[in-house]
């Protein structure tokens, strides 16, 4: 049976030590430490009492009749690692108040956890739960439940237009769109996993092309998935409208970047009654829309026109920081061109320059509009 006792030093301090009886002879298991002051003398019993109860499982036959205050000793105390528990806690409770917690499995909410904290493969994510949180999911129980999460996409969706709607007030009425490519470590492609233009820039391994919308938050409420090889322009209009029709809405803007849009698309969305913001290219004008602009546009950081066309009204905007950037470009380019004159053999797909069989010259027309442009 082991016991602690508490004896005077020769430096006048109070020691605590676990002991026991062997034969008639006292033997000390363990020096614990040594206090100079009541306070430090009961904490370093409570470790005594707890060595005991961890270490031989030796239950005390009577309960203490009073709890002590207890003061934790740090050079008492042995390192025995960490966890990156307040992290998780805090992405565990964003993941509750959406309600992602009720509807989706545990160990995938956990994969999503580990994903923002380190990106890495499923298998090696699964081994940095356990490192960095102290969470143990077994390898197996992934080869199990990956197929079932495919079926989660439709309640996903539900569980996160239920807490826009509730946090941010999301009606529908506005949304913004865009895609994006996710490439793999590997170069075998499949029927979903496609080489195509890589926004990564990794155009020799297959991809998948990501669609996203998000509220003007910057949330995101839905997604879509297509293979490697997909035209981001070919995305919007079955998006869009399996979005609408899925969730009956009726009143909806979508605001996309310049790359989503052509003749046929903005038809197709004037046909469906489906309100868009998109960004336009203005070197793709014609000549007229492109005087009037020139025209009506005051030169003036802030300043704003609109201009009524067959395919919607152009919002046109002066900004006198983006007028220096691309005035700077320009001028780089413009510099290139007139070196390059004087090294024809170099002048190969050269911006304002005009080449053709025989001579090599400046494209006045072209730097004439860009200047306008600026």
């Amino acid at each position: 049976m082991l016991l602690f006792r508490v004896v005077k030093t020769k430096s006048g301090n109070r020691a605590v030590q676990v002991i026991k009886y062997w034969k008639g002879k006292r033997i000390i298991v363990k020096h614990i430490g040594s206090g100079n002051t009541e306070k430090e003398v009961l904490a370093l019993s409570e470790i005594a009492r707890s060595y005991i109860l961890d270490n031989h499982h030796q239950v005390p036959l009577f309960a203490d009749l009073e709890q002590q205050d207890t003061v934790l000793l740090l050079n008492q105390c042995e390192y025995q690692g960490f966890y990156y528990r307040f992290l998780y806690d805090i992405l565990y409770s964003i993941q509750s108040a959406i309600g992602y917690t009720t509807s989706v499995d545990g160990m995938l909410n956990d994969l999503i956890v580990m994903r923002i904290l380190e990106p890495a493969s499923k298998l090696r994510s699964i081994e940095l739960m356990e490192t960095y949180f102290g969470i143990r999911h077994r390898r197996q129980r992934y080869y199990e439940s990956a197929l079932k999460w495919l079926d989660l996409k439709e309640v996903v969706e539900k569980q996160t237009l239920l807490f826009a709607q509730r946090e941010y007030g999301f009606d529908f009425s506005l949304l913004f769109y865009d895609v994006t490519t996710l490439y793999f470590e590997t170069f075998e492609a499949d029927d979903l996993r496609k080489t195509g233009f890589s926004k990564d820039g990794k155009s020799q391994q297959p991809q998948i092309l990501v669609a996203l919308m998000v509220t003007q938050e910057g949330f995101p409420v839905a997604y879509e998935v297509f293979a490697g090889n997909t035209f981001e322009g070919h995305t919007i209009l079955p998006v869009i409208t399996a979005f609408i029709n899925r969730h009956k809405v009726k009143n909806f803007t979508v605001v996309a970047d310049a790359a989503m849009i052509s003749a046929t698309n903005i038809e197709a969305l004037q046909k469906a009654h489906i309100n868009y913001i998109v960004g336009a290219r203005l070197g793709n004008i014609s000549n007229d829309l492109f005087n009037d602009i020139n025209t009506q546009l005051p030169k003036q950081d802030g300043w704003i026109t609109r201009i009524k066309t067959d395919k919607g009204y152009l919002i046109c905007s002066f900004s006198q920081q983006r007028y220096r950037k691309d005035k700077y470009e320009m001028d780089k380019q413009l510099e290139k061109a007139k070196m390059l004159l004087k090294q024809p053999s170099k002048a190969r797909n050269a911006r304002f320059l005009k080449i053709d069989k025989v001579t090599i010259k400046l494209n006045e027309d072209l730097i004439e509009k860009y200047t306008a442009l600026l």
